[in-house]
């Protein structure tokens, strides 16, 4: 979730129109029928990943971060915690990969999450590791609405 310490407070203002052109496609849309896919919003700075999955528990879903990218996690049906963790305080186990924009990391001791229902959205900002995919108890189908919004 968008959190950063305050020496960050203002690195990102310039992503004003990227970010606008994000909601306004998620207040605007008829989300839940959505086909799983891409859609190109506005070439690669702003991309839409339609998803459809079944939750699993934490334990088998890794930590990632991306470098070019935040993450706007938007929960179109469904429920799912997500994993929150400062990457800076990480241990990678697997390195950044350019071509895939992101690296993998071990649990840390620590870390917060949210939950994630129906209509809810996180921003993930490439400062942040996350752990999608997560069971809130039982694994449930997700439909979620996965927007990447370039650096």
């Amino acid at each position: 979730m968008y959190s950063t310490n305050i020496k960050d407070l203002g690195k990102y203002a310039y992503l004003k129109d990227r970010f606008g052109i994000a909601f306004d496609f998620l207040k605007h849309e008829n989300l839940k029928e959505l086909p799983v896919g891409q859609i190109n919003l506005d070439g690669d700075n702003v991309i839409v990943l339609v998803q459809e999955y079944e939750t699993s528990a934490a334990e088998s879903n890794p930590f990632e971060a991306h470098n070019r990218y935040f993450d706007i996690q938007f929960v179109a049906s469904g429920r799912e915690v997500i994993g929150l963790a400062d990457r800076e305080t990480l241990t990678a186990f697997q390195e950044y990969d350019e071509k895939k924009d992101m690296a993998l990391y071990k649990d840390p001791e620590l870390y917060g999450f949210v939950l994630l229902s129906d209509g809810d959205f996180a921003v993930i900002p490439p400062e942040e590791a996350h752990k999608p995919r997560c069971a809130a108890g039982k694994p449930v189908p997700v439909k979620k609405i996965l927007v990447k919004v370039r650096v």
